[in-house]
């Protein structure tokens, strides 16, 4: 997409490099003169904030890592690098908000290719690897809240890990080997951290293939037309880098906000208590990230059931590049897709909210009307199939069909024509 490199290094040293190992040059390329659409919004600065995300993460678990210690210690290892490491407080803080500001980002940024159609042909590889990127971020998320051996790390190491022994044939012996054992225990602790380790420098590799496919297909725009000339495009550095900074330090004021105002907000009081096997808490939840999924897993009675519902949830984004058979991609001239958007926001919110209860607690305390027919369909697990029912919905029905009988608005024939006049949006 970038065409003829326009790199000319300027000095004798560079000179010799540049034949030998252009390195320079490809980061002139990538980062500097990449054409970039000219009408690009601050949703598309996402990426680079996850990338920043990434880089807070390897950096300070790398630190957390040389205090931590893996074994009946585990919990007491925690509270040293609070209380004994210097600054050791402020880097725990950053690595466990960080996880948070981590999904916050990626979950826009997955949204606002949802919305704009960033998963459609010529970029379904690069939705793809982004998916990829999502579902190690899950796991390296997972197995770093079971490192500090509370309460609900113990606990949701314990439900979580059980789910796989509910697949048929390969369930018992994945199990058994997350387990280290034939129960949750420091042999567990020890391959999760392990593996917490390594995930995020997968993630890493994966990214820079996410990069490479970017700039292979380029990027999408606002209105979803691909660039036809020069005058659609404008050089990545200063109009996106600029763009991004600014960003990127609006996205650190919130983060900051967090790790030194309100650095326990997003985590569960249960796991400041040492894990006891023999003691279960009232309410077992994950973090806040994982609740949709856990939603719809409650949500099923069967468990084998729950279990492929819950990966089914993910499977379906893998899928939407050709679930989708609109031509158009931006919903910005979908309106009715635009609609039932919106709606998939809402049921997302929904299922959140309600992994966060305990599954007999009722939507509404007290309505009659419920009870007069049923006395558990006022409980959150029957909001929970209500809305899981519309997520899938969107994917495997709505989705297929909708591209098929929508008429959309008109699109315009060039980036530079909406983006000079400056539309409404």
């Amino acid at each position: 997409m970038s065409g003829q490199s326009t790199y000319e290094p300027k000095s004798a040293i560079t000179r010799w490099m540049d034949k030998r190992l252009p390195v320079s040059r490809l980061v002139w390329d990538s980062f500097v003169d990449y054409p970039t659409p000219r009408n690009l919004n601050y949703w598309w600065t996402f990426g680079g904030i996850l990338s920043l995300c990434l880089g807070v993460q390897i950096i300070t678990g790398i630190i957390l890592a040389m205090h931590y210690q893996v074994g009946p210690g585990a919990f007491a290892s925690v509270e040293h690098i609070m209380r004994d490491v210097n600054y050791g407080w402020m880097i725990r803080y950053i690595h466990a908000n960080g996880a948070s500001m981590f999904f916050v980002a990626v979950y826009v940024h997955m949204l606002r290719g949802l919305y704009y159609g960033s998963y459609k042909a010529p970029r379904e590889v690069l939705w793809l690897l982004g998916c990829v990127i999502y579902l190690l971020m899950m796991a390296t998320a997972f197995m770093g809240y079971v490192l500090p051996w509370g309460q609900m790390s113990f606990w949701g190491a314990k439900v979580i890990t059980n789910l796989f022994g509910a697949l048929p044939l390969v369930g018992k012996p994945i199990t058994i080997w997350l387990w280290g054992g034939y129960a949750v225990d420091y042999p567990t602790l020890n391959r999760f951290f392990s593996l917490h380790y390594l995930l995020p420098f997968m993630i890493a590799g994966v990214v820079i293939l996410h990069i490479w496919a970017l700039h292979v297909a380029g990027q999408n725009n606002p209105t979803g037309v691909e660039p036809k000339s020069k005058a659609d495009t404008v050089a990545f550095t200063p109009y996106a880098t600029v763009k991004d900074g600014f960003a990127m330090s609006l996205f650190l004021i919130m983060f900051a906000l967090f790790v030194f105002y309100l650095p326990n907000a997003l985590g569960h009081a249960d796991n400041y208590t040492e894990a006891n096997p023999l003691k279960t808490p009232p309410h077992i939840v994950p973090e806040w990230y994982f609740l949709p999924f856990y939603a719809i897993l409650r949500a099923i009675p069967d468990k084998l059931t729950g279990v492929l519902a819950m990966f089914g949830a993910i499977a379906c984004l893998f899928a939407l590049p050709w679930l989708d058979t609109s031509k158009v991609k931006s919903m910005r001239y979908r309106p009715q897709a635009k609609l039932y958007f919106v709606i998939f926001i809402v049921a997302c919110v929904v299922l959140g909210f309600c992994g966060a209860h305990a599954p007999d607690d009722q939507v509404i305390p007290g309505l009659s009307a419920f009870q007069l027919l049923d006395s558990n369909i006022n409980s959150f697990v029957w909001l929970s199939r209500i809305a899981a029912l519309y997520y899938f919905a969107y994917f495997l029905v709505i989705t297929p069909l909708l591209g098929l009988r929508e008429t959309p608005l008109a699109v315009p024939e060039s980036i530079a024509a909406p983006a000079l006049s400056h539309p409404a949006e």
